[in-house]
């Protein structure tokens, strides 16, 4: 195999560098005459998107660009080194002042800087010493200064709402004594900082505490052109070639999210060996594996996303829409806050869903995990026939003994109890297909259905078996009449002609579990033989 040349690969972590990453012009990103505007009429605003999308890229081009102009002096600084002192006031604003100092130094080559802020450290009060810092230090510039503070909201109570209101204070000053424009960058709006101050005993808004912004301004997704471009420059580079339906699946799954466009196009380049020979063409069956590799991997970003999961007002938003419920009274703090994390994104129609496939399948499976940890490990793979296809009569069978012996305790085991059934069942059908097949999931909002495409074996000998999955919730009709015309419409947009369809029984005052599942076969409203569990 050819030694791999040394070129430029796809960035998974931390600001592209164009000398090391395949990236798109991070300034295109932005709408740069919104952006001058904002910055010649001196106003201060916000930069928010997910976290891994590209903000610190596209600030630090932004950065570079001004100071290239030479109108303005630009400077880009990170103030998550105060994180670590929480509320303390007295350790927070020291370290952020000391942030943008050493920013100052890197970037600009202002040597002076620092000394300043010993000095204004040494002698001013923590809560006036960001104001007096940077009214001293614009004032030392015959240029105005544009400030661009990146992770904002990662700063905490007293804290952030010391940050906010020492700018807001110097507002007045600018351009000659403060910074003629202040960009707040971080994972959420302003408007949706939720402070509690210790120190004042309340919540205290962010809009509120920084009442000066202007407008809020979000770094979108990619678009599948910019996709596109990005994988072409691979391609440019190195000679191989992603096919058209391989380029459209990478923008599938991704739905644009940088991060996951860079992991899956670095997964299917770099991490999977055989394909470092850049004569092969990468197809869409490699970006299936790419994209099931990276699940099952749980990088950093996939497992920050599963650790939102945990937090109660996201759980609020994402249970209903795993459930496949309607949304009823949603506090629209949680959502924006959901927003904005990524997780979800609106619809045309304005309604929500998860953001992209690879996410809808991260959260239930990121559910199922404990379930899957629990399954008892003497569960052996019966169903499979010795030529290693699945024989579904044996899974069905075990299926149901699996149910009846350990479903009610392993329903306890769900921390989003609206979807405890569904999220046992996907944690069985992990062990059933465990490495040797994968699971499709679709789940809408409303629809009060999951559907579940078992895919096992290897092409062109890849079994498909469909599932649809129903709750029976207290107060509602018996469902296989519609679960039955559901499911017919599932099965023949996937050309196939069997399936089941598994009920689960949520109403009160049922007998237990292992009295009431079973199993019988029915004909649907198309005349297909559909296996009905009722569980």
């Amino acid at each position: 195999m050819p030694t791999l040349p040394r070129e430029k690969s796809f960035n998974t972590a931390g600001p592209c560098r164009a000398d090391l990453n395949y990236m798109l012009p991070p300034t295109a990103r932005f709408d740069m005459d919104e952006i001058m505007n904002l910055i010649r009429d001196q106003r201060y605003f916000v930069l928010h998107a997910p976290r891994q999308t590209g903000k610190t890229t596209a600030l630090l081009a932004l950065m570079h660009q001004l100071n290239v102009e030479g109108e303005f002096r630009a400077l880009y600084a990170n103030l998550e080194r105060a994180q670590a002192a929480r509320e303390k006031v007295d350790e927070a604003l020291p370290a952020v002042v000391e942030s943008i100092a050493s920013h100052a130094e890197r970037w600009l080559g202002d040597t002076q800087a620092a000394t300043l802020a010993q000095d204004i450290i040494k002698n001013t009060s923590p809560n006036s010493m960001l104001n007096q810092f940077l009214f001293r230090w614009c004032q030392s510039s015959p240029k105005a200064t544009i400030l661009m503070l990146d992770e904002v909201d990662a700063l905490v109570g007293d804290t952030l709402i010391s940050v906010l209101r020492q700018l807001r204070e110097g507002y007045a000053n600018r351009p000659r004594y403060f910074p003629q424009t202040i960009i707040l960058c971080g994972v959420r709006d302003v408007r949706d900082y939720r402070i509690h101050s210790s120190s004042e005993k309340t919540v205290i808004t962010g809009g509120s505490a920084f009442n000066i912004k202007t407008k809020s301004l979000r770094l979108g997704d990619f678009t599948e052109n910019d996709v596109n471009m990005l994988l072409q420059q691979h391609t440019d580079a190195t000679g191989q070639p992603f096919n058209p339906d391989a380029m459209h699946q990478v923008w599938h799954y991704s739905q644009g999210q940088p991060w996951l466009v860079n992991a899956i196009a670095n997964e299917v380049t770099r991490e999977m060996r055989e394909n470092r020979n850049r004569s092969i063409t990468i197809t869409a069956p490699m970006i299936d594996e790419a994209k099931e590799r990276l699940i099952l991997r749980r990088d950093t970003h996939l497992d920050q996303l599963a650790d939102k999961l945990t937090e109660p007002r996201v759980r609020r938003v994402i249970e209903p829409i795993v459930a496949s419920e309607e949304l009823d009274q949603l506090n629209n703090d949680d959502t924006q806050y959901v927003l904005d994390l990524g997780l979800i994104r609106r619809t045309q129609g304005g309604g929500l869903a998860i953001a992209n496939p690879i996410y809808k399948e991260v959260i239930p499976r990121e559910l199922s995990q404990t379930a899957q940890y629990s399954i008892p490990p003497h569960i052996q793979p019966t169903w499979l026939t010795p030529d290693g296809r699945i024989d579904e009569v044996e899974l069905l069978e075990v299926f149901l003994d699996f149910w009846r012996q350990h479903g009610q305790p392993l329903l306890r085991t769900s921390p989003y109890s609206e979807v405890a059934a569904q999220v046992v069942f996907l944690a069985f059908l992990q062990r059933v297909v465990n490495g040797g097949g994968y699971i499709d999931r679709e789940y809408a909002i409303g629809s009060r259905r999951m559907d579940v495409l078992v895919r096992f074996g290897v092409p062109p000998k890849v079994q498909r078996l469909a599932m649809e999955l129903k709750v029976w919730r207290q107060g509602r009709k018996d469902p296989p009449a519609q679960g039955l015309a559901q499911l017919d419409q599932y099965l023949t947009g996937l050309g196939l002609d069997t399936g089941w369809l598994v009920i689960f029984d949520q109403r009160a005052g049922l007998p237990d579990i292992e009295d009431r599942t079973s199993a019988e076969i029915v004909t649907s409203p198309a005349g297909r033989h559909i296996t009905l569990i009722r569980a």
